[in-house]
């Protein structure tokens, strides 16, 4: 680790005179408010006492973003796993799950999209006429509970214009891409306004299947459509209506028994989700309080399945042939009422601002897994109800210096029945909140001190012919202390946010696997939970915007992250104490130019990576990697046309990986590392009609 933070100061060492001498001269410039709208009561992102990034449409549309995922490396201390043919599951700050099998799972790292829980099903996360992601790192033990142990993501779309207005966007690119996107928006009446939204997103993807003589075995095939109203009813009253429907067909083929971009599967897999939704906001201003009230449903059908054998029945005499096939249906509900003091409403001589609420999500899954080596089909459900209170106080102690402490209390009660005859009911309560102080040093300056506490509910697995005493395992808690400093320079020539973190992970949760050998000679693969001892997880971000005219602005985000097991003996007996935990790369960062003249624009960045283990039970590491990442184009009346690229230098990145069993006969099931790659190059180019 030390090795790695090091390396990662020298490369920066050359960056920072640049930095530090462009501030010198920077010309005045207006930066627009950012507002966190995952928050309470909708903060500016500079007043927030946490490590927040907000992405607008200028670093989606920058990098030719059609998921959430190809935003991940210009945000610190986020990450993904692959092994999907879309990120499903993302980790903050080294916390956070990375595949789902049979098991029912319980997430760390919250996903939103206009306030639809999405959590653990990010496939739909397209980016398609979205206003902002906002990516809120550590615990939210206060405002969202135990889906968001690690931290949240947040999703928000654009909101509906009370004038008519829209865009129209095609794009075209390698590995035949090609995207149509509309959105419109305007007023249906003096009160009511709505916007539709729609785009259909395609690629062959970047594996070719020198079996099948294919090169789309891994296609992307996106749709989504979205229908928003909002309703004003007067200046105190207003509701927010989203209904949507997002569809993703996308194939899954991407291991090879060679270790490359070239695949020998004979029955190709697959990763699907259809999602529909539908959330109501409503805030309603009253005399003394104003009463929010949220309400969301979604239904899901997630597909997915793979060719486990990797390769062609009849590759060689030991070969076996195998598919693996999960098809769950879930459904989610929620609603919360939270009630908010106003100016005739605060506590201790008006010095206090106070929310107080409730919240409610019913949530069932039921799974039916097809395994080729299964007596019969698997199947199992999984419903759990959440009830939770919570308040927070803002307190102003001084002109200057105002403390938050929030709490959140949450009761879980689940239930779990499978065909294997195995049943769980278990039923546990669970706390966290947070306690923050915040000082205004100046007129533009912020600095932060925070204790939070996060949570994650326990649970039990269910896969293969696991022992009894790996069955079950406890809730995991997290404490963590960060402070930070936020500001904007007195002229507006930069943006800065800084923080550091220390955590400390208790009864943590690793996931694990087993290999145990069948009759056959072939491998039986079964992942589990269970509880390490403790885990220390620290580090820090920083992102810094400087603006040097009216056109040209350079950018820096960095991560850098020490994410340790401090006691922890795996299944084996193997002590991996003082071992990263996987998913930890020990340093992000991302530099960049933007310039922006009101007719030609253009983006230059790099990105880079520290390399990572993939699992908690094998050595396999990611390797480091450096991203460039570029966009020009041209701007004349309400035409756009931009030519972008993502990794530019076609540097393989591996996002996946594999090292404990062996799957080639041709090599006697020799035990080998396997990995998935990530996005190779790609280049294309849009054009955009603003209505």
């Amino acid at each position: 680790m030390h090795q790695r933070l090091f390396c990662l100061h020298s490369r920066l060492l050359p960056v920072i005179p640049l930095l530090i001498a462009s501030s010198f001269t920077l010309a005045e410039s207006g930066l627009d408010e950012i507002i966190v709208t995952a928050d309470f009561r909708g903060k500016n992102e500079m007043e927030t006492p946490h490590s927040v990034s907000v992405l607008g449409n200028e670093e989606i549309d920058e990098r030719g973003a059609q998921h959430i995922e190809d935003l991940v490396n210009v945000v610190p201390n986020i990450n993904f796993a692959g092994g999907t043919g879309r990120a499903r599951f993302f980790q903050i700050r080294g916390i956070g799950e990375r595949s789902q099998f049979s098991d029912p799972l319980n997430h760390s790292v919250g996903v939103l999209i206009d306030n639809v829980d999405f959590s653990g099903a990010g496939s739909v996360a397209t980016l398609f006429d979205v206003a902002q992601v906002e990516v809120l790192r550590g615990p939210q033990g206060t405002r969202y509970g135990a889906n968001a142990l690690a931290g949240l993501i947040n999703i928000k779309t654009n909101d509906p214009e009370d004038e008519f207005g829209g865009r129209l966007r095609a794009t075209g690119g390698d590995y035949g891409t090609r995207a149509v996107g509309a959105a419109v928006t305007g007023p249906l009446s003096n009160l009511v306004s709505y916007r539709l939204t729609g785009e259909v997103h395609e690629s062959d993807g970047y594996t070719d299947n020198s079996f099948l003589d294919r090169d789309d075995v891994n296609a992307r095939d996106e749709t989504t459509v979205r229908g928003r109203l909002r309703f004003d009813w007067n200046d105190e009253s207003r509701t927010d209506l989203t209904l949507g429907r997002i569809d993703i067909d996308n194939g899954y083929d991407a291991f090879s028994l060679d270790n490359t971009r070239t695949t020998l599967s004979d029955e190709p897999g697959h990763d699907r989700q259809t999602s529909s939704f539908f959330s109501l906001h409503h805030e309603e201003a009253m005399d003394s309080l104003t009463i929010a009230v949220i309400g969301t449903t979604s239904s899901s059908d997630l597909e997915y399945g793979y060719d486990e054998d990797w390769s062609y029945t009849g590759i060689h005499p030991f070969g076996y042939t195998s598919f693996d096939n999960y098809i769950r249906e879930r459904s989610n509900s929620s609603a919360e009422v939270r009630m908010l003091s106003n100016e005739s409403s605060t506590l201790f001589n008006g010095t206090t601002d106070w929310v107080v609420g409730a919240f409610r999500l019913d949530s069932s899954v039921d799974l039916l897994r097809q395994y080729t080596f299964a007596a019969g089909d698997f199947t199992s459900t999984y419903d759990f109800t959440t009830t939770a209170l919570f308040f927070q106080l803002d307190t102003r102690l001084s002109d200057t210096v105002e403390l938050t402490s929030g709490l959140r209390w949450e009761n879980r009660d689940t239930s779990y029945v499978d065909s294997d005859g195995v049943a769980f009911s278990p039923d546990e309560g669970m706390w966290g909140g947070q306690l923050a102080l915040r000082i205004a040093t100046s007129d533009n300056t912020m600095t932060y001190v925070s204790l939070a506490r996060g949570y994650k509910a326990g649970g039990f697995n269910t896969d293969g012919t696991l022992d009894a005493d790996l069955r079950e395992f406890d809730s995991e808690f997290l404490w963590e202390i960060e402070a930070g400093i936020k500001g904007v320079t007195a002229d507006g020539g930069i943006r800065y946010r800084a923080a550091v973190f220390y955590d400390l992970r208790r009864d943590q949760q690793v996931k694990s696997s087993l290999v145990r050998p069948r009759m056959d000679g072939s491998s039986e693969f079964i992942d589990f939970t269970g509880n390490a001892a403790e885990g220390t997880n620290l580090g820090m971000e920083l992102e810094a915007d400087f603006y040097l005219s009216d056109a040209f602005a350079v950018y820096t985000n960095v991560g850098l992250l020490q994410a340790e097991f401090d006691e922890f003996i795996n299944e084996f007996g193997e002590d991996l104490s003082g071992r990263d935990q996987a998913q930890t790369p020990g340093y992000m960062f991302s530099v960049g130019m933007r310039f922006d003249n009101d007719t030609w624009f253009g983006q230059l960045g790099v990105d880079a990576k520290d390399s990572f283990f993939f699992s908690d039970r094998h050595s396999v590491m990611s390797g480091s990697n450096t991203l460039v990442n570029g966009r020009t184009g041209y701007r004349m009346d309400n035409w756009t046309v931009s030519l972008w690229g993502r990794n530019l230098t076609d540097e393989d990145t591996f996002i996946r990986g594999f090292g404990s069993f062996g799957n080639d006969p041709r090599k006697d099931y020799v035990t080998e590392p396997y990995l998935q790659f990530g996005e190779p190059r790609v280049v294309g180019l849009t054009a955009e009609l603003d209505l």
